[in-house]
C-alpha cells in the first residue's frame, strides 16, 4: 500500500516510491528505493523535500511491529554519525590550498603537454597524485577549487581547462555515487581529455573568428588525437581513454568523432561531455567572453535534449547548484554576492559572499552568508561585467 508520511518520520527499512517536492528540493537523483542507508536517511532528513510516499508492501510501514534492529526511530535518527571522511573546510580556509593545488596543477599538467608535443609516452604517475590532491580539496570544500580553476588567461586556457574539467568531472562523480579507483579515473580522464590539441594548429585554436568548415573538421581530430598519444602508455586506463575519445559525442547521435549514441556512450563519456562544454561556455576565449556560471547551466538545460544526457545533467546542476560557485545574485536585502559553495540539501540557498549594498550604493565589509540559515534570499542574478575585478579579487 502507497502512504504518504512527513520526511521526518522516515527510518531506515521503509521503501521509498516516490520522493515528494521538486527534484532541487532533495539530493537523490532515483525516484524510488530502500532506504537502507544511514548517510541517505541524513540527506533526506536535512533536505527540503516535504514528504515521502512509502511503499508499505515492500518495505516498513510508519506503524510497523517489526522496525529494523528494533529500534524506535527517534534513537535511529539520534545515533546518526557523518561518514569518515576528510573533515570539512570553509570556503576561505580551503583557499589557499586550493591556490597552491592550482599552481601545481599548472606546472604539471603544461610539462605533459609538452612532453607529449614532443612525441614522448604520457607518464600517468606523474600526475596521479595531482588528481588525488583535487579530490581532496574538493571533499573539503567542493567552492574553493571550482572558484579559483574558473579564472583563466587566453595563454594558460588549454592547460587549466583540463585541471577545471578534472575537477568537475570528480565533484560530479561524488553526485552520481562514484568512488575509489572508479572516482580517480574519471578525474584522471578530465585531466587527459583535451590532449589531442597539441597536435591542432595554433591559429586554428586561437582563431577569435568563427571557423570555416575546413577548420572545424580540423578540430574536430583532436579526441582521436588524444587517444592515439594516450594508447603509447601503458599506464593509461580504459576510463580515461574513453573519456578522451568521446567527451564530444552527443546521445542524439549528431556528435564526434564516431557519433555514437544510446548504450554505446557510457557513463564516464556522457560526465565528460557536460564538464567539458560547462567550463568552456564559463571560460573566456580569443572568440568570445565566457558566460556566468547560472547563465551558462540556464544554456545548458536549453541543449539538454539531444545534446546531454538528461540524468547526468541533473546531477550536475545537483553539483554546482542552481546558482553555481561564481555566480553574482541579488539578495532581497539589497545586498550583492558572489556565490562560494552550495548549502547541504538546498540548491536554492548557497553560500554568498556578501560585499555591496545597492541600496547606500556603498561597498560592505566581505562576509559569508549562508542563506539556508538567514532570512535573507537571493532575489535574482544580476550582470557580473562591471562587478568583474571585485568578484575576481574576492574569488582569489
Amino acid at each position: 500500500m502507497l502512504k504518504n508520511i512527513p520526511v521526518r518520520q522516515l527510518r531506515i527499512g521503509m521503501y521509498i516510491h516516490k520522493l515528494g517536492g521538486r527534484w532541487v528540493d532533495h539530493p537523490f537523483l532515483r525516484k524510488s528505493f530502500e532506504l537502507t542507508s544511514v548517510k541517505d536517511l541524513q540527506a533526506l532528513l536535512g533536505s527540503n523535500a516535504p514528504e515521502v510516499e512509502i511503499d508499505t508492501d515492500r518495505g516498513l510501514d510508519i506503524d510497523s511491529a517489526a522496525p529494523v534492529k528494533n529500534t524506535p526511530a527517534p534513537v535511529v535518527v539520534a545515533a546518526l554519525k557523518p561518514p569518515v571522511a576528510e573533515p570539512k573546510t570553509s570556503y576561505d580556509q580551503e583557499i589557499k590550498r586550493a591556490k597552491a593545488i592550482q599552481a601545481k596543477a599548472k606546472i604539471a599538467v603544461t610539462s605533459m603537454f609538452n612532453e607529449a608535443r614532443m612525441g614522448n609516452a604520457i607518464e600517468v604517475a606523474s600526475v596521479a597524485p595531482l588528481v588525488d590532491e583535487i579530490n581532496g580539496s574538493l571533499e573539503r570544500n567542493v567552492g574553493a577549487l571550482l572558484s579559483i580553476v574558473r579564472l583563466k588567461t587566453a595563454d594558460d586556457y588549454t592547460y587549466m581547462h583540463s585541471v577545471a574539467v578534472c575537477g568537475l568531472m570528480i565533484a560530479l562523480g561524488r553526485v552520481l555515487g562514484l568512488e575509489g579507483e572508479e572516482l580517480r579515473q574519471v578525474g584522471l580522464g578530465g585531466l587527459l581529455h583535451d590532449l589531442g590539441k597539441i597536435s591542432m594548429p595554433m591559429e586554428v585554436l586561437n582563431k577569435p573568428g568563427k571557423l570555416t568548415d575546413e577548420e572545424f573538421a580540423t578540430i574536430k581530430g583532436h579526441p582521436r588525437a588524444g587517444w592515439k598519444i594516450l594508447k603509447k602508455s601503458n599506464e593509461v586506463s580504459e576510463t580515461p581513454l574513453d573519456i578522451c575519445l568521446h567527451h564530444h559525442e552527443r546521445v542524439d547521435g549528431n556528435g564526434y568523432p564516431e557519433r555514437i549514441s544510446g548504450d554505446a556512450l557510457t557513463l564516464h563519456a556522457r560526465m565528460g561531455a557536460v564538464c567539458d562544454v560547462y567550463d568552456a561556455i564559463t571560460s573566456d576565449r580569443p572568440y568570445k567572453a565566457g558566460w556566468a556560471p547560472a547563465e551558462s547551466i540556464k544554456r545548458m538545460s536549453e541543449w539538454c535534449k539531444g545534446q546531454f544526457d538528461e540524468t547526468v545533467f541533473k546531477a550536475f546542476v545537483k553539483t554546482m547548484g542552481i546558482y553555481p560557485t561564481g555566480s553574482l545574485v541579488k539578495l532581497k536585502s539589497g545586498r550583492l554576492g558572489v556565490v562560494t559553495d552550495q548549502s547541504e540539501g538546498s540548491l536554492l540557498q548557497p553560500r554568498v559572499k556578501v560585499f555591496f549594498s545597492l541600496k547606500s550604493k556603498e561597498p560592505l565589509s566581505v562576509e559569508i552568508i549562508d542563506l539556508k540559515r538567514s532570512q535573507d534570499a537571493i532575489a535574482g542574478l544580476e550582470d557580473p561585467a562591471p562587478w568583474q575585478a571585485i568578484m575576481n579579487k574576492i574569488a582569489a
